[in-house]
């Protein structure tokens, strides 16, 4: 009952948010509130047009709100993207949008879409601790910089480290079936976003 009426209320959400027909900006900043402090993100659109419309997306309609940073892996990334309720998440990971050519390096500071694939990216994103060629390699495309606070992502609690089986922790198939029903009572001290906003 309560994941068929989560489904119908994303529907009318997306719906909504389609019929608004919002132009978005060339340039945009946004902030994130954190457990640790403020980040300021500028997305580029001539960067990753689609990945940038998509984050553009998900931060008008909250997404973010409250969503854990998952994966600290220091010296190489940051990532965050699962939303706080599972129900949500299990529609919006499946929205899935077509690949952008690269134009930009993961340099430090730099935000990509996470993917498993060709046409795979849908609402994780990370943020690159270093500059990682290799993600170059794997077709990781950069949309957006962080622009104030880069100190804050290393403050982020970075004890459970990576994923299974890299990692020894956090299991990617429990995260994307539970999100924080599966991580607050097992990994409480992870960090989190208490707010993304669009900066006028």
């Amino acid at each position: 009952m309560r994941a068929g009426a989560t489904v119908v209320l994303l529907a009318i959400l997306l719906s909504s948010c389609r019929e608004q027909k919002v132009v978005v900006p060339a340039v945009f900043r946004v902030k994130f509130e954190t457990s640790q402090g403020d980040i300021v993100v500028e997305a580029i659109r001539a960067w990753a047009p689609r990945g940038v419309d998509r984050f553009h997306e998900l931060v008008r309609m909250g997404y973010f709100t409250q969503g854990r940073f998952f994966r600290v892996v220091p010296q190489f990334i940051v990532q965050f993207g699962v939303h706080r309720d599972y129900d949500v998440h299990t529609v919006w990971r499946n929205l899935v949008i077509v690949d952008d050519p690269p134009q930009q390096k993961n340099l430090l500071g730099t935000l990509a879409f996470a993917q498993s694939g060709k046409n795979t990216r849908a609402t994780e994103i990370f943020i690159n601790l270093n500059n990682n060629a290799i993600l170059d390699e794997q077709g990781f495309v950069p949309f957006a910089k962080v622009v104030e606070g880069l100190e804050v992502l290393n403050k982020f609690y970075a004890g459970y480290g990576d994923l299974r089986p890299k990692g020894k922790f956090i299991d990617p198939g429990a995260l994307e079936e539970g999100a924080n029903a599966y991580l607050i009572p097992r990994f409480p001290k992870l960090d989190y976003i208490k707010r993304a906003s669009i900066l006028k």
